[in-house]
């Protein structure tokens, strides 16, 4: 199998999208609109109000709440603790560890979108709890997760969708999502090799397959940035090559929300493009078994 997306080589180099970003057709069933479907095909996005109701959040949070206060999950290798804080920033394969979260991800509401866009059955590559608590919980700079989905999981095309749910109120201040609009039509191949144990350092700090300065300026400038602000329970669904970050919350105001990547059962993962080992399997599946 060829690479289509070459990255992590001596210099940065801009490949133009080799797939669609909507696979299914004007009659595959879901619950998205053909309007919002074709916003999702430009921009790359689409945000949602009200994806799950008050009281599911609640349910949620309650259960985020319970995970992140266990001492067994501290000392599990998928909690990622803050440096700085020490305090829990994710949990990892979340929708394994939780029946209420897996009962989230097989949803309709979910799930069924994620079939809508990739026009097939779907598994999980990744689902993780992220907890940004307010006065100082860091963010994460710009990056393409397609960029190390492909590189170090062995993905080899773009048929990966992101949702990311809000379990607190997102606010313009409080370190939320922002994405270039339009970004996902261009894959940035990054410069420099993939250390050994990557993942261990990334999970906290993005350092292999960062973009450039330049790279960063350019597409900021044609694509300009989108922040997401909304309630509890509000969803943005992203592509997988969505130039995308977040900021430093240094507000009280904590923002946490549930992450899940469903990738299609046609785009399997293989052996990675542009790193010496595959990262574990509870930050990239080798289990393909489709959500039901």
């Amino acid at each position: 199998m060829g690479d289509l997306y070459p990255t992590r080589g001596a210099t940065e180099v801009a490949t133009p999208r080799q797939d669609p970003v909507v696979w299914g057709g004007p009659d595959t069933p879901g619950p998205i609109g053909t309007g919002e479907l074709q916003s999702f095909e430009r921009d790359g996005f689409l945000a949602i109000d009200q994806l799950i109701r008050p009281d599911e959040v609640e349910e949620y949070r309650a259960e985020l709440d319970r995970l992140v206060a266990d001492p067994a999950i501290r000392a599990d290798e998928r909690s990622i603790v803050e440096k700085q804080s020490q305090e829990i920033r994710s949990v990892f394969e979340v929708h394994k560890i939780s029946e209420v979260f897996a009962k989230l991800v097989r949803d309709e509401r979910v799930v069924g979108r994620a079939r809508q866009i990739l026009g097939s059955d779907v598994y999980v590559h990744q689902s993780r709890i992220n907890v940004k608590p307010g006065f100082g919980a860091s963010g994460f700079y710009w990056h393409s997760d397609f960029e190390t989905w492909h590189a170090e999981d062995g993905l080899p095309n773009m048929r990966t969708v992101s949702v990311s749910i809000a379990l607190t109120e997102n606010h313009d201040t409080n370190g939320g999502l922002m994405i270039m609009p339009g970004s996902h039509r261009t894959f940035l191949g990054c410069a420099g090799a993939t250390p050994k144990d990557n993942y261990k350092k990334s999970l906290q700090m993005q350092d292999a397959g960062t973009p450039s300065d330049e790279a960063l300026t350019d597409l900021a400038s044609q694509y300009g940035i989108k922040l997401f602000t909304g309630k509890a329970g509000s969803a943005t669904w992203f592509d997988c090559n969505c130039m995308h970050g977040s900021g430093d919350n240094i507000t009280p105001f904590p923002r946490s929300n549930v992450f899940i990547v469903f990738n299609s059962v046609e785009n399997t993962a293989v052996e990675p493009f542009a790193a010496p080992i595959r990262r574990p399997d509870f930050i990239g599946a080798r289990d393909f078994t489709p959500v039901r």
